[in-house]
């Protein structure tokens, strides 16, 4: 079981057809973004509870639902938007009652409001922001496609659930799009990893954002210009420049 490399995702990753493809290929074996459940373990289970009911985003070929399963959380829903991937997986673990899949959109979340207790990704929305050029500057479509997703995630999710996400995005490229007051919820998050971090990001539905929180997700909609460059140098200035340098 490999896992994916943390910053390489290309563009055909926001492609149905490539994931319908690839799966139907016969590459649905065991793969891990960013790594398996053992990696995640201690910073999951100090947000989960046992009866908690699990909503996992872009489930894929990981193992997670499997591993949450064998860990005690035994009501797990897992969805994703390709019929061969979940085909795949409701083949693979059909020995787990517990473990429910469903092809759903994460834009459009099949589910009656206040759904889950927990609703859990591990790198899918990362996927959203692939085609981004400057992670200071997110282009109006890709903010609001984010905003979309999380939106429903927030309508899933009951009062006090926890919205638990897990990417190599930094702090100051990702906590924008969480801080944002309509979802309802807190913001916080933890670091793990030795040479390259990753971060759980934990949102609490019903508790506020801070006010410094507020103000991060805002500047999301109104980033501040980009830095002038600087003047050119005229050519006596240049030749100036040119002959105080000692070789």
């Amino acid at each position: 079981m490999r896992p994916c490399p943390p910053h390489t995702h290309p563009p055909r990753y926001r492609d149905w057809g490539y994931w319908e493809q690839r799966y139907r290929q016969g590459a649905a074996e065991p793969r891990e973004w960013l790594g398996g459940f053992a990696r995640f373990r201690e910073l999951l289970e100090a947000e989960l509870k046992h009866g908690d009911k699990i909503l996992v985003l872009g489930c894929g070929t990981s193992t997670l639902s499997y591993d949450l399963h064998e860990g005690g959380y035994r009501d797990v829903t897992s969805i994703d938007f390709s019929p061969a991937c979940i085909e795949a997986m409701r083949a693979r673990y059909s020995h787990c009652p517990g473990l429910r899949w469903a092809v759903m959109d994460v834009r459009s979340l099949a589910f009656p409001d206040a759904s889950f207790d927990v609703v859990l990704e591990k790198a899918t929305l990362d996927v959203l922001l692939v085609d981004e050029k400057d992670p200071w500057r997110v282009s109006a479509p890709a903010a609001a496609a984010m905003h979309r997703v999380l939106a429903e995630v927030s309508r899933v999710l009951r009062p006090g659930g926890r919205f638990l996400s897990i990417t190599f995005a930094q702090p100051h490229f990702r906590a924008p799009h969480y801080a944002q007051e309509a979802f309802g919820w807190s913001l916080r998050h933890a670091a793990c990893g030795d040479a390259f971090h990753y971060f759980l990001y934990v949102m609490c539905k019903g508790q506020p954002l801070t006010p410094s929180q507020l103000a991060l997700g805002e500047r999301l909609w109104h980033p501040p210009p980009p830095p002038s460059p600087p003047p050119p140098l005229d050519e006596e200035e240049d030749e100036d420049y040119l002959l105080a340098i000692e070789l």
